[in-house]
């Protein structure tokens, strides 16, 4: 029996042939509860069309926390600019480019993944592992609030 799902729908591909895939660039090992940076791109080794009728509309990050059922939403970042006008398409003074750096604090490893979603060509999906680094006698495991 067929199954009809969007998970079907997503795409991944090796991002230096594919200009849809998200690049998502952190450290590989990170400790507990310590804030480092995050930079997912579009694009990165082929440039993506950035045009009205050609874009990327969003990127959804997510953390899937090793051995736990469910994923974590980290961010929804919408790119809104794509040469729109009241003139015509693509005689509008303002692009987005569909690239994003933020912070975040992990407190066990896990995957970080994101998914973006191309106008034309639909969803597509990269994933990254992130390893929690050993703690050091006396550290807490716990995360600290902001």
């Amino acid at each position: 029996m067929a199954t009809d799902r969007l998970l079907e729908r997503v795409q991944t591909a090796d991002w230096k042939k594919e200009k849809h895939v998200p690049v998502i660039e952190c450290p590989s090992v990170v400790k507990a509860g310590e804030l480092f940076a995050v930079k997912v791109t579009i694009g990165k080794e082929i440039a993506h069309a950035n045009t009205t009728e050609h874009h990327i509309r969003w990127i959804n990050v997510f953390f899937q926390p090793e051995g736990e059922k469910f994923s974590y939403q980290v961010g929804n970042f919408e790119f809104s600019a794509h040469g729109e006008s009241t003139e015509g398409p693509n005689k509008g003074p303002v692009y987005s480019h569909p690239e994003v750096v933020f912070s975040m604090k992990i407190g066990k490893s896990g995957t970080l993944y994101a998914l973006a979603l191309c106008n034309i060509h639909g969803l597509w999906e990269s994933a990254k592992k992130i390893r929690r680094a050993p703690l050091i006698e006396g550290e807490s495991q716990a995360l600290t609030t902001w």
